[in-house]
């Protein structure tokens, strides 16, 4: 477990990350944690007393990664931006996002949409669950598998599902 200090800090303008709360993990801790990865991986631990799992680091770049501190994150942190964290950290090998059932059987009536979604990268796999999972009724469940099932017809990653429909700037 790594042990170090951080600032809580936001994304202006930054993309997609705009208005992203983070903490920022220079290189050194992240190559402590998993070392010499360059791509996104999960950690577990404390952020000051708050345990967290499955949390992703996100990589910016030069080896540095963040870390997005999401709304009930912060709310339990009681902290906010240009707040010192204290993290206790570790990679976590063990955190797994199982596939919906209803998601599956749906992907499954076409050979093709199952193939198109398990050749997502994980982290993709895990947006497109993790967004169906936060539906909070039913009719809002079945409309996001549709377009679940759509962007996979499409084979479509999840950002590009996710901008489908809205209006260009």
């Amino acid at each position: 477990m790594i042990t170090f200090k951080a600032e809580i800090e936001r994304f202006a303008e930054m993309g997609e990350k705009s208005g992203w709360t983070y903490v920022f993990i220079p290189q050194a801790i992240a190559n402590q944690i998993k070392a010499d990865c360059r791509k996104s991986f999960r950690v577990k631990g404390l952020l000051d007393q708050v345990e967290i799992e499955g949390v992703s680091l996100v990589p910016m770049g030069e080896g540095n990664f963040i870390m997005a501190l999401n709304g009930s994150m912060r709310k339990k942190l009681k902290k906010d931006l240009g707040a010192v964290l204290a993290l206790q950290l570790e990679e976590d090998t063990t955190f797994k996002i199982l596939m919906p059932e209803d998601l599956e059987l749906c992907l499954s009536d076409e050979p093709h949409l199952l193939k198109n979604f398990l050749k997502q990268p994980k982290s993709h796999q895990n947006w497109y669950i993790n967004w169906l999972n936060s539906a909070k009724t039913e009719p809002t469940r079945t409309k996001r598998i549709v377009k679940i099932v759509s962007a996979m017809d499409k084979d479509w990653d999840f950002g590009t599902m996710m901008r489908d429909g809205r209006p260009r700037e």
